[in-house]
């Protein structure tokens, strides 16, 4: 079995440069995920080990998960994935008009419902965050995240338990304060969240 990180790269999925991240930050790697998940059995190798220690814990009564919710569009097929795996329903929340994260489409929780949050990548948590928030305020608790990349800077804090499929060290700076922006290299946007152009 191959470790996450050997998946990423063959994929094509982790890449390096100068990029624009959803957060607004800027960094020196870019992990489009999609390109890895595109593969079902490489999606499932991925996350066979995350899957495995989120039963243990729930086995052993650390955990109670009922549902798994991926923030779209990176969270949707991790949380497909993870729920496919554990035996548990998945599903998303979304942006609504406003840009606020909310479920949407039908998709219910209960009050005291279980949930593990499950995104492609961590960089600085916010949309995990507004999950949360949208699914709280109507009486789920979130007992955990899972991911299948934690790029955070080191310290940062994440307010539950953290199950991810691997660890990477990435460049993340301010746009005000990064070095790749000084080095005159081009700024990239891969990913898919409306942001104000660079500069603005």
């Amino acid at each position: 079995m191959k470790d996450t990180i050997t998946l990423l790269r063959e994929s094509g999925a982790m890449l390096e440069g100068h990029f624009l991240l959803s957060s607004g930050q800027h960094s020196d790697r870019y992990f489009q995920c999609a390109k890895l998940l595109q593969y079902p059995d490489q999606a499932a190798e991925a996350l066979a080990a995350v899957a495995e220690s989120l039963r243990r814990d729930m086995a052993a009564g650390k955990l109670a998960i009922d549902a798994v919710v991926g923030p779209a569009i990176g969270g949707i097929i991790v949380a497909y994935e993870l729920g496919r795996l554990l035996g548990l329903p998945a599903f998303f929340t979304e942006r609504d008009d406003t840009g606020a994260m909310t479920l949407r489409r039908g998709f219910e929780v209960s009050p005291g419902e279980g949930i593990l949050i499950a995104e492609d990548v961590i960089t600085t948590g916010k949309s995990s965050e507004e999950s949360a928030t949208a699914l709280e305020t109507r009486g789920a608790r979130v007992r955990a995240l899972a991911c299948l990349v934690d790029r955070r800077i080191q310290g940062t804090a994440l307010s539950w338990p953290l199950y991810a499929a691997s660890r990477v060290e990435a460049g993340n700076w301010d746009a005000g304060a990064c070095e790749l922006c000084r080095r005159g290299i081009p700024l990239v946007k891969p990913g898919s969240r409306k942001l104000p152009a660079a500069g603005s």
